[in-house]
Order: C-alpha cells, then sequence, then structure tokens
C-alpha cells in the first residue's frame, strides 16, 4: 500500500521517534519484513546454565511490524505532517485519554512548524523520521535516499537533540535492503514498518477508520496520519474499542522493548 502523506538500540542512544503529510499517492507493500536480533532474551540461560546478565531491553535490528513479547499493547503511530493545530488536537486527545504514540514526522513538515517536535514530546509522545519530502524512497538512487533520511534527521536533533526513534520509509510500508542499511547508517538501526493500516488517509470517515484499527492485536503496530479530520473523530470511539479489548496504546519504543 502506498501512503498518501507524507509518517536496536535503547530510545537514548540510538533511537528516538514521528507523523503524516496528505500527500495523493497510495502506499505498496512489495518487500517482506524482516525482523532481526542479536542478542539473547534477558534473563535466559546461557550455555553453561547460568542465568544471563540482565540487559536494558531494545528494539531488534531490522524491520519490524510487530511486536512478539504477548504484552496487550499496541502501538499507534501517526505520520506527522498537516496542519499543526489539527495535530496538535490530535496528540491531547491521545495524551488525555493516557495513550502515548509515535509520531513519524516529515521533514519539511518540521521545518514549515518549528513548534511541531515540541508539541509532540511535551505531550509525552516519541518522534520519528518519515524522510523529509515524503518522497518515493524506495525509488529513488543511494544519494538521494541517504539525503532523505539525514536531512530529516538533523531537523529532529536540532528541535529535540537527537535524532528520534525509529524511521519509516515514504510511500511504502517497506523498506528496501538497500535503504535499510542507508537508515542504519543513519542512526536508525529499526525500521519500523505496521501490520494494521487504519486508511485514514483516504478519508473514509471515523467509522471506516474505527473498523479497520479494529484489526489490531497484542503487538501491532497500527498506521495513521495526523493531517486529517477523521482521524481526530475517530480517536474517542476507536480508543474506546481498544480498551474494550484489553489493549493499551504505547509508544513503539515501549511495545518493542
Amino acid at each position: 500500500m502506498r501512503q498518501s502523506q507524507g509518517v536496536g538500540t535503547s530510545r537514548r542512544a540510538v533511537l528516538r521517534a514521528v507523523v503524516v503529510l496528505p500527500l495523493a499517492a497510495a502506499c505498496s507493500t512489495p518487500h517482506t519484513p524482516t525482523t532481526t536480533t542479536t542478542s539473547p532474551p534477558a534473563g535466559s540461560a546461557t550455555s553453561a546454565g547460568s542465568a544471563a546478565p540482565t540487559t536494558p531491553a531494545r528494539p531488534p535490528i531490522g524491520e519490524v511490524d510487530r511486536a512478539t513479547s504477548g504484552r496487550p499493547e499496541v502501538a499507534l503511530t501517526f505520520h506527522g505532517a498537516g496542519d499543526l493545530d489539527l495535530a496538535r488536537r490530535v496528540l491531547v486527545t491521545l495524551h488525555d485519554r493516557g495513550a502515548a504514540v509515535t509520531v513519524l514526522a516529515v521533514g519539511t513538515w518540521l521545518q514549515q512548524f518549528p513548534d511541531a517536535a515540541r508539541v509532540v514530546t511535551d505531550l509525552g509522545h516519541e518522534l520519528g523520521n518519515h524522510t523529509w519530502s515524503h518522497r518515493d524512497i524506495d525509488a529513488m538512487d543511494e544519494n538521494d535516499a541517504r539525503v532523505e533520511i539525514e536531512r530529516c534527521r538533523d531537523r529532529i536533533a536540532a528541535s529535540t537533540g537527537g535524532p528520534g526513534a525509529f524511521f519509516r520509509p515514504s510511500q511504502a510500508q517497506h523498506a528496501t535492503p538497500a535503504v535499510r542499511a542507508l537508515a542504519a547508517a543513519a542512526g536508525y538501526p529499526t525500521v519500523l514498518s505496521y501490520d494494521v493500516d487504519s486508511r485514514d488517509f483516504t478519508d473514509p470517515g471515523a467509522a471506516a477508520i474505527r473498523r479497520n484499527v479494529a484489526a489490531a492485536t497484542a503487538g501491532s503496530v497500527v498506521s495513521m496520519h495526523l493531517g486529517h479530520p477523521g482521524t481526530l473523530a475517530a480517536l474517542p470511539g476507536l480508543l474506546d474499542d481498544l480498551a474494550a479489548g484489553g489493549l493499551t496504546p504505547v509508544t513503539a519504543t515501549r511495545l518493542f522493548g
């Protein structure tokens, strides 16, 4: 599916997290998500039979689209773009309901609205990288793709002091191996995909958005967008639905931690 918009290591080390621009293309899913880990879970037995030392939980390296911890949590992830007042209303609604989310921001949005990054983080949400201009990154040559990732990263760092948590490719559900490698080199060892698409960027109405998000189960990552009024209208009922299912919305860092 191609999006119309445009939007490991520990959150403090390399990861930090972003949202969505109302663009006209839809998202596609030509690639298979990859999830790899490089260390055993904390508390697992070593080959000598002793307990491994406890280490801070960290997202896996590669591309992830859902968590397998079994905890009754989901990550609502918002592509960061569009009208800032509307974005603020969405983020305040989530905050007031105790929901922390991940906003994967488009760099030009952060440039247009210098307060946008702080709006996200001051409300307890996390910010991530959704490329500089939301062009089709999987179709770019290596140099152009690198610039898209690094320019957005640098804008996030100028606003928050760090690169943000996670990278998500623009106009694509999954990143190519080449884009994953560029993201890792830019400081994003985990590319954040998703397994549930709200389709809110198509403006289908609040009821349809709720139905689409109802597919979420424990560990799901849900793709949503800040720049659409229907998303704001759907939120109260959508959060009620998740609560009724015993699911808690958390940041992607928490979900994969």
